[in-house]
């Protein structure tokens, strides 16, 4: 699929401006060499990957809980196959820098690989996401793959850690959101942290198929990873 064909609709329906749409198209450049770059780092494909034209808010009323979803890691079944998309949001592109946008693509990259590895064992029947700003951050950092077990990338891993101690924030790029996104009415796309699931019953489950060099992939990272940990501990 064109990773830009939403923001192009947008554009074409007068949702959004020919100044930031010609800002997004200038600048999907840095996703693009960011995904090359997670490619080469980890020598596993990057699942499809999209321009989603608005800014997605999790969370609850409270100023606490709310929160900014720069990427979502989105699996969808379709006859039996799951097929995992990347959910870019259209003012990470227009404002990240580019070591933010290369951090959120990876970290969602191992959201992708966490995933598959869950599949591949038949361990995910139901993912639940906790309503709670604070216990999914704890819990989206302690189901994770270790990078240093996915990507050779000495700087990419860097920008990881630095970027997600306990969670993504970046104030600067926040302000940006706002004041040139949020305030001049541009989309904004609002859920509820507890509505984002994936849910799968056995029967799925057992019929889904993987891909066989994804498969060989994510047991070379798996043992790289219990490896990680097992230093971690000791």
């Amino acid at each position: 699929m064109n990773p830009l064909e939403k923001v192009s609709k947008s554009f074409q329906n007068d949702i959004i401006p020919k100044t930031m749409y010609e800002l997004i198209q200038k600048r999907f450049s840095l996703v693009s060499d960011g995904i090359q770059r997670i490619e080469k780092a980890s020598s596993v494909k990057f699942p499809i990957a999209y321009v989603e034209p608005s800014i997605i808010v999790s969370g609850n009323t409270t100023s606490l809980d709310i929160g900014i979803l720069y990427a979502r890691t989105i699996p969808l079944v379709v006859k039996n196959s799951i097929h995992v998309v990347i959910q870019i949001s259209a003012p990470l592109v227009a404002f990240g820098l580019k070591g933010t946008i290369h951090a959120i693509l990876a970290h969602e990259f191992l959201h992708y690989l966490e995933l598959m590895t869950r599949l591949s064992n038949n361990e995910l029947i139901s993912d639940e996401i906790s309503s709670n700003l604070f216990e999914n951050v704890y819990s989206d950092n302690t189901r994770l793959l270790e990078p240093r077990s996915v990507f050779n990338d000495n700087t990419l891993i860097s920008h990881i850690t630095k970027r997600f101690p306990s969670g993504f924030r970046d104030y600067k790029l926040e302000d940006k959101v706002i004041k040139f996104w949020i305030e001049e009415k541009l989309p904004v796309s609002k859920i509820s942290l507890d509505t984002n699931t994936v849910k799968l019953n056995a029967t799925q489950l057992s019929n889904i198929k993987l891909d066989e060099l994804l498969l060989q992939q994510l047991e070379i990272i798996k043992t790289k990873n219990s490896k990680l940990r097992r230093k971690k501990l000791y």
